[in-house]
């Protein structure tokens, strides 16, 4: 088997492929390593996740927060089961490969011709890619539901059991549980981005390298370079500065979820 996919796929498939692969590790350690260095979505959100902790300890009636949590834990169930749609179209597709193949050959921009046990590859490798996203999405749906729980068990505004101390943790750890559930649902969605750019190779190698970096791009001006990010972050420094705060590292918040969350799941 390994000799025949080497017979498969030439050297720029090969070469493509090993782009696509450094460049989705590149940018997963990229950003896993500046969310605590740099400004970035992770890092602000964390701080508005912090807040909303914070705020809820205020306060008896908690049904906002639970509703804030059924539609977080939703959007993930969308994405799981469509992953699920997506794979049962991906298996049907194996059993028509030939005429699959037929109708990609008639295309004028597309390279190579391709084999029947590289076009199999490829539709496997896809396959592996959303098998890995619906793991992923629905695991983010479990810890959203350890997120509904801790809201649950949070203690009352009123309970003079809880020091303010306690509650200040209660808040970090709190945040830290919500950015983790929120971090495997961004790799899942980082793994329907990079599915998308897996279709280009079954176009032609070079599509498939242009494609992969268009999508890293894409995904690191959004996270780190997007109006959306300049809009949370200004409103975070209007509050630092009515607070005093002059330091991002002055703002209470735990380094683990954001710098270790990868070794969940």
């Amino acid at each position: 088997m390994p000799s025949l996919l080497l017979e498969a796929f030439s050297w720029l498939d090969w070469l493509a492929f090993g782009w696509y692969v450094l460049c989705w590790a590149w940018y997963y350690e990229y950003s896993r390593r500046n969310q605590r260095n740099r400004r970035c979505l992770a890092g602000v959100m964390h701080m508005y996740r912090y807040d909303w902790m914070t705020r809820l300890l205020e306060r008896d009636a908690r049904i906002a927060d639970a509703t804030i949590m059924t539609h977080l834990e939703r959007n993930g169930a969308f994405f799981a089961s469509s992953s699920l749609l997506i794979l049962a179209a991906l298996f049907g597709l194996l059993g028509s490969t030939d005429r699959a193949m037929g109708i990609l050959s008639e295309l004028s921009f597309t390279g190579q011709q391709m084999t029947s046990i590289g076009f199999e590859a490829k539709l496997l490798l896809l396959i592996a890619l959303f098998i890995y996203a619906f793991f992923t999405f629905t695991w983010s749906m479990r810890q959203y539901n350890f997120c509904a729980i801790l809201i649950g068990s949070a203690p009352l505004p009123s309970d003079p059991k809880t020091t303010a101390g306690a509650k200040k943790m209660f808040a970090i750890q709190a945040a830290n549980v919500i950015d983790l559930a929120a971090n495997q649902f961004n790799y899942g969605l980082r793994a329907y981005y990079f599915g998308l750019a897996l279709l280009g190779w079954f176009l032609d190698p070079l599509i498939f390298m242009g494609s992969t970096l268009l999508v890293v791009s894409i995904l690191y001006r959004r996270e780190f370079h997007s109006k959306t990010l300049k809009a949370l972050a200004s409103g975070k420094d209007m509050q630092l500065k009515f607070k005093g705060i002059l330091q991002r590292e002055d703002f209470p918040a735990e380094p683990s979820a954001l710098g270790q969350d990868h070794k969940e799941g």
